[in-house]
């Protein structure tokens, strides 16, 4: 759940190189941003341009060469159950069930989790009459459920969402978007969204952070104050994703068609 300070992760002057063919090459420089406690923060920019690379500074997975990125007060140190992740693929074990994958989450040994843990999450995301079933019995959004149930399964502080509906259909893209929302507003969870669309990421997020690369930086970090739920075809929102959109391409006109 949301801390007590006003804000529940900071980059402070983070940078961050890696090592490839014998050449060192800058995927993050001089990154600083605060995000605040109970926030959605979408994150967009181009392929390499190191998005990825900070979900997992803050999941603890990766360490900055330089500058670091604190929880509230205290420096990441490492992974931690007050920060959830969830990925493009579910990534579930096939040989557990719905339930057993959920309650993998909370003691690594499913048959000592908390049972009511497990109901409450499994009802929060919808997925209680399938509870017994095995990930090969899914259709992709339900298994991204059971991750999204898993993650949020021990109550973290911050979830950490790596681009978890770029695999789905468009249809199934969109529910969930709407359920990540209501999941969000129940929970009052930080999360930290990761995405190449940049209409999920105004659809989704309090502000939109644009990333430019070569190395990454914060291109610029514009607020998204629409009432929700919002209108993808509202002249507000249209206004914000043109000028996202223009960072990107000098052209005047979008360059392709938008999800609706």
């Amino acid at each position: 759940m949301p801390g007590s300070e006003p804000f529940d992760v900071a980059f402070e002057g983070v940078s961050k190189s890696f090592t490839a063919a014998g050449r060192s090459f800058a995927v993050l420089e001089d990154l600083s941003l605060e995000i605040r406690a109970g926030e959605f923060l979408s994150i967009v920019g181009a392929s390499g341009c190191g998005k990825s690379t900070l979900l997992r500074m803050i999941a603890g997975l990766e360490v900055p060469d330089r500058g670091r990125v604190r929880l509230g007060s205290q420096p990441v140190s490492g992974p931690g159950r007050d920060r959830g992740i969830v990925f493009q693929e579910p990534r579930l074990f096939p040989w557990f069930t719905v339930e057993q994958n959920v309650a993998f989450a909370l003691e690594g040994d499913p048959a000592h989790a908390s049972r009511t843990e497990v109901q409450a999450q499994l009802e929060l995301v919808g997925l209680t009459p399938f509870r017994g079933a095995y990930p090969h019995q899914l259709s992709g959004g339900m298994a991204q459920r059971v991750a999204i149930a898993r993650a949020l399964v021990s109550r973290p502080r911050i979830l950490l969402l790596d681009e978890p509906f770029g695999a789905l259909d468009a249809l199934t893209r969109i529910q969930l978007q709407h359920e990540i929302l209501r999941i969000q507003l129940a929970e009052r969870t930080t999360m930290v969204l990761v995405t190449h669309d940049i209409d999920e990421a105004i659809f989704l997020g309090d502000r939109v952070a644009v990333m430019a690369k070569d190395p990454g930086r914060f291109q610029s970090i514009t607020p998204v104050n629409l009432p929700r739920p919002r209108s993808r075809s509202s002249y507000e929102f249209v206004r914000i994703r043109k000028s996202i959109y223009a960072q990107f391409f000098a052209e005047e006109e979008e360059p392709f068609a938008f999800s609706i």
